[in-house]
């Protein structure tokens, strides 16, 4: 299946570079690949924001934030277990791509250079799953996974939005606009590349414009 992008721009703002139809094809080829791994990464992230609450106890206002938060992207793992269920597709281990750890590398380890970091890479990792997110329920052939990407969507907005905030509020726009564009930069890169095998497409698979 031949994917036409009709805007090949990403207008998600933290995004540095827009993902190109050819993982949009590579994805919708392997939908049980893509879905496992859907899975994986809402777990992680709700380990994420876990991880954080840890790290940071005396923050209250932060604790309540993430807590929602990571209730929340627990609601979408067992949402996508559920169909994963439904369709008779074992939760198995991925190999997962190097985005993450690549992304993860660039986290300064001295505060509160260390706190900015964090906010925004779990951020950046939340807008890149909105865009794709988007392009398979505009793209995918099977009705009931359009039907899962679109009702994730304002929640995958919420998730980049509030790391957003968090910056803001505790940096000021400027200091969190410019490491911003600098991490994003990253996060293209990260991004870019020709997949080595089919069977290795995932959610933040390389794959941009």
């Amino acid at each position: 299946m031949t994917v036409v992008l009709e805007n090949p721009v990403a207008r998600v703002r933290w995004l540095a570079g827009p993902s190109s139809s050819q993982w949009v094809e590579q994805a919708i080829a392997r939908p049980d690949l893509v879905l496992i791994d859907h899975a994986h990464c809402e777990r992680k992230a709700a380990g994420v924001a876990l991880q954080l609450m840890f790290r940071y106890p005396s923050d209250e206002e932060l604790g309540g934030l993430l807590s929602a938060l990571a209730r929340e992207e627990l609601e979408h793992f067992e949402q996508v277990l559920a169909l994963l269920q439904r369709r008779g597709i074992p939760l198995k281990p991925l190999p997962a791509p190097a985005y993450g750890s690549s992304l993860s590398a660039l986290v300064r380890k001295g505060e509160p250079q260390r706190m900015l970091d964090s906010f925004l890479v779990a951020g950046l990792i939340e807008a890149r799953s909105h865009e794709r997110m988007a392009l398979l329920a505009a793209h995918s052939p099977d009705a009931e996974l359009r039907e899962l990407y679109g009702e994730l969507l304002a929640s995958e907005a919420r998730h980049f939005g509030l790391y957003w905030v968090l910056c803001e509020q505790r940096f000021g726009r400027e200091v969190t606009v410019e490491r911003l564009e600098e991490l994003a930069a990253a996060e293209s890169e990260a991004l870019r590349g020709d997949l080595p095998a089919p069977e290795l497409v995932r959610m933040h698979s390389v794959g941009l414009a």
